[in-house]
């Protein structure tokens, strides 16, 4: 019975035409070669860090990878717009046996202690991203209600406790705390923070 061929891919994300990748592209094809993991496909896209990954094309190469794939990048900062993003991204990887190797950190992600040690440092990292996330939020909202701006919705028919927190709710989700997460932390549910989100047509992305 024949292997499935093992795919390997060169994840290049610059933020404008101009950036030069000829040398990032050399870096990768010389860890690939050094490695002896075959022929390698660039996916290269412009576009700004602050699109979630879900709307770029590093979603699609996450999909096509599967168990024993490669996933080259420059360093790991490429792959995200911030610390929960990449942890995301790494986690989606590690739940299909993908491998990560970052060219500049030098770090393969995969099933070695090593990985785990860093995805350990990378979670706590992304924890405290939230809770940053959330009291600059919390602090902004505080300074809007003392200069006598009205926050949330007016009340009457309809109303739902998730109105007051609107603010801080879309900086959570828009920087990947997943919804599951956000309505616990309100008192709510799942289901409920989606048909919220519906009903006021928020323009938000977050894990499930």
């Amino acid at each position: 019975m024949n292997e499935k061929p093992r795919k390997v891919i060169g994840y290049l994300r610059v933020s404008t035409i101009n950036q030069d990748l000829e040398k990032n592209k050399a870096d990768i094809l010389t860890y690939a070669n050094d490695h002896d993991l075959g022929k390698v496909h660039f996916v290269q896209e412009v576009v700004s860090g602050k699109v979630s990954w879900k709307r770029r094309r590093i979603k699609e190469v996450i999909d096509q990878l599967g168990k024993d794939d490669w996933l080259i990048v420059p360093e790991l900062s490429r792959l995200g717009r911030s610390m929960l993003d990449i942890l995301e991204i790494i986690q989606e990887a590690k739940e299909k046996g993908i491998n990560i190797y970052a060219i500049k950190n030098n770090w393969t992600l995969d099933n070695s202690m090593e990985s785990k040690i860093i995805l350990m440092v990378f979670s706590m990292a992304a924890e405290i991203e939230r809770d940053l996330i959330s009291s600059r939020t919390k602090e902004a909202l505080r300074v809007k209600k003392e200069s006598g701006v009205t926050l949330g919705r007016p009340k009457g028919p309809g109303k739902s406790k998730l109105d007051e927190h609107q603010e801080e709710i879309i900086a959570l989700l828009r920087n990947g705390v997943p919804k599951k997460r956000v309505a616990s932390k309100y008192g709510s549910s799942a289901v409920n923070l989606y048909n919220w989100i519906d009903k006021n047509r928020l323009d938000v992305a977050a894990r499930g």
